[in-house]
């Protein structure tokens, strides 16, 4: 799709950018401003206050108001719309001494008003333009209510699905991950952040939050620094490259040592290493809860703590104020610590245009002519089309048959807020429609739904109606799994089940005889176990946003083909996790001529498989793969080596394939994957054709960090995958030669 067909010629003049600043420019604006500004004034960039009514945290309350005329606040988040931002604005630019504009943040994590599915569910399409676009919308409708600046992308690695907040990222893997993270970064802030339908963008959480320990949130890490760089680190570091704005802080310890008091993350890596240059903002409170953690003995230390550390910007703590001041009066924090957190801020400010008009975002008229407008919408539909895996379809049961009776059963079949998900930005459940709505409209007078079920809770009073619903159908669509509010922030869970007793449901609907598809809805890998045999097909739909109801019915018709493939591990049950496909090798791995031998690194009581692999995703054609070659037996340092194969749709349907290359390092100075991701490509092939797919792999795609931290490539051979998930067959090897 053309960019720039979502924004029409009428309302192109009311995006037009700024005058854009060079680098240069902004560096001496600056610290032209900088040198005016008094200590308070510069404590006060410092400080964010959140509007009341938050749902990210606790706030404390105060007079904010005063404190923006005061000068002693540089930011808002949570205040929304282009009336609010403008007024708080004028208490900012009209009453102060220097006129430094407010910087409004948000969480616009998967949509503003056009919800977009979530994160890890955009992940599963491996369509990093699709992302990239819907991080465009998102930016356009965030900055047309008045809002510069975007909480996100959230890039964490996480392996451990019992962590609620896995739905807000990209998966298990880095490279996939570094790839998401780079197309979020340019959707969201463009290649001008002076223009109005861009947002400043916040890397987080930095970092290793999404290793915290049992999977639940908030609580410790511990991970090797080798970890950390090979598979925590990649992510940020893409969105460093990708030219990001801002990162933000973790919640979390890690090892020892609580982000937001971490000086080795957020300046000698961050900084020093990566060359980063925008500002580090707390996340909620955290810099405060530097106390709880029982590395600060008090506000003073904490504050201390904290901008030593790095990080510029304290969110809502009330942590970074006297306390401040008092510490660069005793010495404790350099005053040029200070000016260079101000300055960091003050360039994002000059970069997004708010000095030459601080109330350029704040347009009521771009607004409203800007949300869930047509072209969003359908943008927000091929996303979760594209999102959606199939991961079971046997005995032809997808896609339904057009003149089939169909039972549709579920709660969520009916609601609308939990197409939503978490982080819904300002979606309203009003404007999404729901897999019953869509599948009504497809299936004229031929729909019989029966709620059944709810998503939580013991009650079975409606199973009989469900199941003499089931009788007199043709099929059963069931529409379980998780409810919006059991993933994200502060939704750990220690059961992978499906909640509740639908699964009951589910295996008694199966006793009719009728075909059962499971459309389900989740926000992380589930265990689904016996709930695999109980249904015929099994549609993985996530939460797929405000168009997500007539994305699953196009899947479910066969209008359109599924292509999603998975971006994280599907356990068999909970003793699993964390499972990850790109584990290390073991001494004692299992012998596939004697897969029971006892002493091996294996479970007595389950397969050490998963039950459904990374990168796994059916079809309702069938791609075969054929004619695979390594190009040349060696990979020189100054070389290429390319790897092909050919790709060919044996099926009657169109369809799209994610081709993925993975690669092993047979022998390291450092025990090293079993195999890692190195490329993919989406194909889309009519039926009988065929298409050479090649990748290109370089010296440098070959790198990890050895024993002594050093990034780089080692001289051994390696052993080269291909397919259409991470248990691709073995094509062929080569040796890298130093």
């Amino acid at each position: 799709m053309n960019r720039a067909l979502l924004i029409p010629a009428v309302f192109a003049a009311m995006t037009a950018p700024a005058a854009q600043l060079d680098e240069a420019t902004v560096q001496a604006k600056v610290a032209a401003l900088l040198a005016q500004m008094t200590q308070e004034e510069k404590i006060g960039q410092l400080i964010q206050y959140s509007q009341p009514g938050a749902e990210t945290g606790p706030a404390t309350r105060s007079d904010v108001a005063k404190e923006i005329r005061a000068g002693r606040c540089g930011s808002i988040l949570n205040a929304v719309g282009a009336e609010q931002t403008r007024a708080m604005q004028q208490l900012a630019v009209e009453h102060t001494r220097l006129k430094i504009p407010l910087i409004f943040g948000f969480d616009t994590i998967h949509g503003f008003r056009t919800i977009f599915p979530i994160n890890l569910a955009q992940a599963a399409s491996w369509d990093l333009a699709a992302i990239e676009l819907s991080e465009r919308i998102a930016a356009t409708e965030t900055a047309a209510a008045g809002i510069h600046w975007t909480f996100a992308p959230m890039v964490d690695i996480t392996r451990d699905p019992r962590w609620g907040r896995v739905m807000e990222g990209s998966g298990e893997d880095p490279w996939l991950g570094s790839a998401i993270a780079r197309a979020r970064v340019h959707g969201f802030q463009g290649d001008d952040l002076s223009r109005l339908d861009t947002v400043l963008a916040c890397a987080k959480h930095f970092a290793a939050y999404g290793a915290a320990q049992a999977g639940r949130d908030y609580f410790t890490t511990e991970v090797p620094e080798i970890t950390l760089r090979d598979i925590y680190f990649p992510p940020f570091k893409a969105a460093v490259d990708a030219g990001v704005g801002s990162f933000m802080a973790a919640f979390n310890d890690l090892n020892g040592v609580p982000a937001s008091a971490n000086r080795w993350l957020m300046t000698d890596v961050l900084r020093h290493e990566w060359g980063f240059s925008g500002f580090v903002v707390s996340d909620w409170q955290s810099v405060k809860e530097l106390l709880a953690h029982g590395i600060a003995a008090d506000p003073a230390e904490a504050a201390r703590l904290g901008l030593n550390a790095g990080v510029d910007m304290d969110m809502e703590g009330r942590i970074y104020g006297p306390q401040v001041a008092d510490q660069i009066k005793a010495g404790a924090i350099d005053q040029r610590r200070l000016d260079e957190a101000v300055s960091a801020i003050l360039a994002a400010k000059f970069r997004l245009g708010l000095f030459e008009d601080p109330y350029r975002y704040s347009n009521e008229q771009r607004e409203k002519e800007t949300m869930l407008r047509p072209e969003h919408l359908e943008v927000a539909r091929d996303l979760a089309r594209k999102s959606c895996v199939l991961l079971k379809n046997e005995n032809a049961a997808l896609p339904l048959r057009a003149n089939a009776k169909i039972a549709l059963i579920g709660q969520l079949a009916h609601t609308t807020r939990d197409l939503l998900g978490e982080w819904r930005g300002r979606g309203q459940e009003e404007e999404a429609i729901s897999i019953q709505t869509a599948l009504e409209e497809a299936f004229p007078q031929r729909v019989t739904y029966v709620e059944g079920v709810k998503t939580m809770g013991p009650d079975r009073s409606g199973f009989a109606a469900a199941i003499a619903a089931a009788e007199q159908a043709d099929v059963v669509v069931a529409v379980m799994g998780e409810g919006w509010f059991l993933s994200g922030e502060a939704a750990s869970r220690t059961s992978l089940d499906i909640p509740g007793v639908q699964a009951e449901l589910l295996h008694e609907l199966r006793q009719t005889g009728k075909p059962v598809v499971l459309v389900l809805m989740t926000g992380r890998p589930l265990a689904l176990g016996p709930v695999v045999e109980d249904v015929d097909a099994l549609l993985l739909a996530w939460f797929p946003g405000t168009m997500g109801g007539p994305a699953v019915v196009d899947l479910l018709t066969g209008k359109f083909n599924p292509s999603g493939k998975l971006p994280v591990t599907f356990p068999r049950n909970v003793g699993q996790v964390p499972i990850f496909y790109n584990h290390k090798m073991t001494g004692r791995p299992i012998d596939p001529k004697d897969p029971d031998y006892r002493f091996r690194s294996r479970y007595v009581d389950s397969p050490n498989s998963p039950q459904f692999p990374f990168g796994f995703g059916l079809s309702y054609t069938k791609f075969d793969y054929s004619k695979a070659k390594v190009r040349s037996k060696t990979l020189q340092p100054d070389g290429v080596q390319q790897v092909s194969v050919r790709l060919s749709n044996e099926g009657k349907r169109e369809g799209t394939e994610v081709v993925q290359l993975y690669v092993r390092d047979v022998a390291g100075s450092v025990t090293r994957p079993v195999r890692e991701l190195k490329g993919f490509q989406r194909v889309t092939l009519k039926p009988g054709e065929s298409r050479d797919v090649t990748f290109t792999l370089r010296p440098m795609d070959l790198a990890f960090h050895h024993a002594d931290m050093k990034f780089a490539p080692e001289a051994g051979e390696f052993e080269v995958f291909v397919g259409g998930d991470s248990t691709a067959p073995k094509v062929g090897g080569f040796e890298y030669r130093e």
